[in-house]
């Protein structure tokens, strides 16, 4: 029996050498802000898919958080880890199927990124016909329900973790590798994340971090995907939607929809205000 050249394998003394061995890394991705480096690799047989290797200590405490959230959660958006192997002495890797589509939002160590040039995959993205957006966001609220029932909550959710397919009109979520159980107690200064999507308690140590705060997160996904610029000055939703919108993103997590499935039961009705 021959075993397959990523998901037989246990370990490797090396990644790059290895992948190049058993096939073709045709896209590289540098270090990125996580301690991590991943391929685009192309097998033999032709199939296409994505590694992701820890390089900083950082990087492989991400990967055994990622790794137990993706044991615990499973979506038809969120790009599952299917595998792990060992690298070296200490080292670690996980191996995902291949995603089409671009990051939003890549999160590149000392790179400046841009959400506003014509060219660029945000803004392209929000160029979009609004029913494409709409559909988009659903599907990232439709997994949130997920995650929600699977008793986790998002950390490090924005635009970077949201890959989007402009040929196949589709949104994949990648790099949950923050999510974690809740609620819990927010240990450190604050959490990991983008100021403009974290809300306020993840700046606050001995703060709890709950469903609530998922619900904030949403809100602010929604607010920023729905805007046609980047100073939320040109809002293409509708007044209905941005009322759920300002509920979901209040100061006071208490003032907020109670959980996930709260939050998406309004905004639903938000978007077919007859039924329809």
């Amino acid at each position: 029996m021959v075993l397959h050249p990523l998901l037989g394998v246990d370990e490797v003394p090396a990644m790059e050498p290895y992948l190049g061995r058993v096939g073709e890394v045709f896209q590289a991705f540098p270090e990125q802000d996580s301690g991590c480096v991943s391929y685009g690799v192309r097998l033999l047989d032709g199939a296409r898919w994505f590694v992701k290797e820890a390089v900083t200590d950082g990087g492989r405490h991400s990967l055994e958080r990622a790794w137990a959230f993706h044991r615990a959660v499973r979506h038809r958006a969120i790009v599952p880890q299917v595998h792990r192997i060992a690298v070296g002495r200490g080292g670690a890797a996980v191996v995902m199927p291949w995603r089409e589509g671009e990051v939003l939002y890549p999160a590149m160590v000392g790179g400046r990124r841009d959400r506003t040039s014509p060219g660029t995959p945000m803004a392209r993205f929000r160029a979009l016909p609004i029913s494409r957006v709409l559909a988009a966001f659903e599907r990232v609220l439709d997994a949130h329900l997920a995650v929600e029932v699977a008793g986790h909550v998002a950390v490090d959710f924005y635009d970077g973790a949201l890959l989007y397919d402009f040929r196949g009109d589709v949104v994949h979520l990648v790099d949950l590798d923050e999510y974690r159980p809740g609620p819990f107690v927010v240990e450190e200064e604050r959490l990991p994340g983008s100021r403009r999507f974290m809300a306020p308690e993840e700046f606050v140590c001995g703060a709890v971090i709950d469903t609530r705060t998922t619900v904030f997160t949403l809100g602010r996904t929604a607010r920023l995907l729905l805007d046609a610029g980047d100073e939320e000055r040109a809002w293409r939703g509708t007044p209905a939607q941005q009322a759920v919108i300002v509920r979901a993103t209040r100061s006071d997590p208490e003032e907020r929809f109670e959980d996930v499935h709260r939050f998406a039961d309004a905004w639903r009705a938000a978007n077919h205000p007859h039924g329809g």
